[in-house]
């Protein structure tokens, strides 16, 4: 009989997986199929039955996740905002210095948006501009207030480290520097490796800076790749 050094049977069986593992599994493909659904045709237009054929499920299997579209497109918002903080919010936060944890977001989000899903936030956002009380149009909106909120804190901090010249009200100035980020970033889609140096110029250009300071931050890691 043939025995592992661990003392496992060599023809043992991977462990079955479980059905929470299952329906993970099968939330995961939904929802990033949803995400590149929504980034390309907005939330009117989604169908869900063709969001469950690109994620290689049935349409009740989406039910059996999701009660709904706004459903879906909530649970789609709460995500990619998720994946957003593991891939790009982390490292920012470790950034002791403020401009260079704005412009480390700034290569961040490049790399980020190589992704099909990354146009989520900025479509829904549109989308639903002046929606506050629809809940997909409140939640969006409120995930945009956070980042132009901490973009204002950074901007803030480094107008006090003299970093930062003086110019527009800090708030002002964090609103062009996430617009020159996102605008940036969507327009060099697949532009790789350009897209992260010239939006991390971009937002030096935002800030009232030269070119040359979108090195500052160093370059950014590529995301690690999501199961689905």
């Amino acid at each position: 009989m043939d025995v592992r050094k661990d003392g496992a049977r060599a023809d043992s069986k991977p462990p079955r997986t479980t059905q929470a593992d299952r329906r993970a599994r099968t939330r995961a493909a939904l929802l990033e199929s949803a995400a590149r659904g929504l980034s390309r045709y907005g939330y009117g237009n989604l169908r869900l039955e063709q969001v469950a054929q690109d994620a290689g499920y049935t349409r009740g299997a989406l039910y059996h996740q999701f009660t709904g579209k706004q459903d879906l497109a909530l649970a789609v918002t709460e995500w990619v905002q998720d994946t957003w903080w593991q891939e790009v919010g982390r490292r920012v936060e470790q950034e002791r210095d403020p401009l260079a944890a704005l412009l480390t977001l700034a290569r961040g989000h490049a790399v980020y948006c190589r992704r099909d899903i990354a146009r989520v936030a900025m479509a829904l956002r549109l989308e639903f501009a002046g929606q506050d009380d629809h809940p997909v149009g409140h939640a969006i909106e409120e995930g945009y207030r956070r980042l132009v909120e901490r973009c204002t804190d950074l901007v803030t901090a480094a107008r006090e480290t003299g970093a930062l010249p003086d110019g527009p009200p800090p708030r002002t100035l964090a609103l062009a520097f996430v617009g020159a980020v996102e605008g940036t970033s969507i327009a060099l889609s697949g532009q790789a490796p350009h897209d992260e140096s010239l939006v991390a110029g971009a937002a030096a250009g935002a800030l009232g800076l030269p070119y040359g300071t979108g090195d500052h931050a160093g370059p950014a890691r590529a995301p690690h790749s999501q199961a689905t």
